[in-house]
């Protein structure tokens, strides 16, 4: 009995193991590959193409209890460069008063009655609609569209995808807490977004700037309308369309975090959101393995890797369990957190695209500590939506001044 006990022991222990690894090495293997295949394959949709039809854009955005930022977010839109597109505002528990636009392309929405729910709000524009979209775009009160967005965005759905995340940057970069949730953007979007739609593969959403087919997202259905609207979304997408596509010309910039206690509410939001999906997580796992889909699988392991933090505390405790029952383990896990951390820095230095990332790296061992404290919140996720406050008021033009894009 003993011996079968040591067994599974010590298969359990290697099994850990080589998940944690995989974690580790994925993001080594995928810079690598991109590298081989850069010069092979372009991550965008050929400009010069000669289009059939003018894709009609509906573009959502939903808001609650703060119209702040619909001024600025209406006149980056009023200067794209492709006019076929509908602005629908779902102003949720809001005063509209003062949002008055010639434009027709503006469409305020209302709700008699309060929503409380992003996915309500979604749905309460698609049952208003002024006239039939081919695709429709959702996107957060706070953020800005570059004037090339549509132009570009719409090339991707002539050449026949169904689901397309388009590509965040950040709307501003001032402060160490901002460009440290820059940073995080920037690596996922590489690993997650950027080198699967080199090679193929579905790319990750975001719970903005993420375009559709609008028959499709009618087919989409939810357990219900609180939290984790973006995981559960991808579970389902990933699972009805060949391929979730990215568009890295089509930019949409997103206020990111300016201080520390902010951070902690959206890391506990977010923490409390991985575990109460994990299911949904393990069902595109495990619906890749069946129907052997490679995009499928990645997509379903990443959606059910834990945050960060929490793979390099448990990458930790295994090198120092290593270090006492299988020493020659401990050193492999040492060169492997070293590879991964120059593997880190390599990324954030060739896939920024704005300034001060790279010098911002050195605050890391800040912002884990930061996260260690969302983790003993995440009780108080339950109960409250731990709504991120949103500051930066900027306009398009302003914003691009100081852009290289």
């Amino acid at each position: 009995m003993m011996e079968v006990v040591k067994i599974i022991a010590w298969a359990s222990f290697y099994i850990i193991n080589g998940i944690l690894a995989f974690y580790f090495l994925l993001p080594v293997i995928l810079f690598t590959i991109s590298i081989i295949i850069r010069k092979d394959k372009k991550n965008s949709a050929n400009s010069n193409n000669i289009l059939s039809e003018q894709i009609d854009f509906a573009a959502i955005v939903t808001t609650h209890q703060d119209t702040r930022f619909i001024p600025p977010l209406v006149d980056s839109f009023l200067k794209q460069n492709y006019p076929n597109f509908t602005l629908y505002i779902v102003a949720d528990d809001c005063e509209t008063t003062h949002l008055n636009y010639v434009d027709k392309r503006i469409v305020i929405l209302k709700p008699i009655k309060a929503l409380h729910s992003k996915i309500k709000s979604i749905n309460y524009a698609l049952s208003n609609f002024i006239k039939p979209h081919k695709v429709m775009v959702i996107f957060d009160s706070d953020n800005l569209v570059h004037p090339d967005y549509f132009q570009n965005l719409h090339l991707y759905f002539e050449k026949g995808f169904k689901v397309v995340q388009t590509h965040m940057l950040s709307k501003n970069t001032e402060s160490t807490f901002a460009r440290l949730d820059s940073v995080g953007h920037i690596y996922y979007t590489f690993i997650e977004r950027k080198v699967k739609m080199q090679l193929g593969l579905h790319s990750a959403i975001l719970g903005l700037g993420i375009a559709l087919d609008t028959e499709l997202y009618k087919e989409i259905t939810y357990r219900d309308t609180i939290g984790g609207f973006d995981k559960k979304l991808q579970s389902q997408l990933a699972i009805q369309v060949k391929q979730i596509g990215f568009a890295e010309d089509a930019i949409v910039y997103d206020e990111k975090i300016e201080e520390g206690a902010a951070l902690e509410r959206q890391r506990t939001r977010w923490i409390y959101t991985y575990f109460k999906h994990f299911k949904d997580s393990s069902n595109l796992f495990i619906a890749g393995l069946k129907t052997a889909s490679m995009g499928r699988i990645l997509l379903g392991s990443s959606m059910l890797r834990p945050p960060m933090f929490l793979l390099l505390i448990a990458a930790f405790a295994m090198m120092l369990l290593a270090a006492y029952i299988k020493p020659g383990l401990s050193f492999l896990w040492i060169a492997l957190l070293l590879i991964y951390v120059i593997n880190f820095i390599l990324i954030i230095a060739t896939q920024s695209y704005q300034k001060g990332m790279l010098n911002s790296l050195i605050f890391i061992p800040y912002l884990i500590s930061r996260q260690l404290k969302s983790l003993l919140k995440i009780r108080s996720a339950k109960d409250s939506f731990l709504k991120t406050e949103h500051q930066k008021i900027i306009y398009i033009d302003e914003l691009l001044k100081n852009e290289p894009i």
